[in-house]
């Protein structure tokens, strides 16, 4: 546990050892209140709430921004030559893995957290459900882990940073696009059966996000984001083994 606090500091304060971090941040709040503002229309809604304008977004927003962060993680330390040197270190193979992972969700929650100023801003203009924002806060970094497991997985296979994000963002859109409500319809009237629909809908972040910020935070939407993350930390250490000598 001690070495892996040790690389999670190491990797968390690389991020904000170059401007990428700032920039990445900057960008992500400033996308996030054009999309309240202007499409979501928050003032115009003339609702105490954050759903509609503000969380909605979300899933689409960190298609793009999400793999921003991750294609880097293993890409640049294999074109770069460092992960040899990396395992060299006395810690273990998951330790790495998980390491790298949780500095990325930590800051993906940092970025996340900076928008708390939405979040007094509707309370000084009305009386909002506090208890469903903090379920949608929960929603949406759960999210933001699924999509980091999953594009840290990608990026471990190539060593360029481009490839890893186009793919990742496909593979996000996979996870995304069941959840959707025309693709919804579109299953009904293809597969003609309703457990068949729900099968493919319990895939996508969409569905589990949705259930979350609307304030129910069901187990087994939570079962689904930590088994959707365990999985694909663990494809990721069977990449890096089989790929630490390319």
């Amino acid at each position: 546990m001690r070495s892996t606090l040790v690389l999670l500091k190491r990797e968390l304060t690389g991020y904000f050892a170059t401007p990428v971090a700032y920039v990445f941040i900057c960008i992500f709040l400033l996308l996030c209140g054009i999309l309240t503002f202007y499409l979501g229309s928050f003032y115009e809604n003339g609702q105490a709430t954050l759903g509609p304008a503000f969380f909605e977004f979300h899933p689409i927003l960190y298609i793009v921004l999400i793999p921003a962060i991750s294609m880097r993680l293993w890409a640049e330390e294999r074109k770069q030559g460092t992960i040899e040197l990396l395992m060299t270190l006395p810690v273990t193979l998951p330790q790495l893995v998980i390491s790298k992972f949780a500095a990325a969700w930590i800051f993906a929650g940092i970025a996340l957290a900076l928008t708390f100023p939405l979040w007094l801003t509707v309370n000084y203009l009305g009386d909002p459900d506090n208890g469903v924002i903090v379920a949608s806060y929960i929603a949406s970094w759960l999210m933001a882990g699924g999509y980091l497991a999953l594009g840290a997985c990608i990026s471990a296979i190539t060593k360029n940073q481009v490839i890893a994000f186009v793919l990742a963002v496909i593979v996000s859109l996979c996870f995304l696009i069941p959840g959707l409500p025309q693709v919804a319809g579109f299953l009904e009237s293809t597969l003609h059966s309703e457990t068949l629909v729900e099968v493919v809908r319990s895939f996508s972040f969409m569905t589990h996000f949705g259930a979350i910020s609307r304030g129910v935070i069901d187990l087994r939407d939570l079962i689904f984001f930590a088994s959707l993350i365990g999985v694909f930390l663990f494809m990721n250490a069977i990449v890096i083994e089989l790929k630490k000598a390319d």
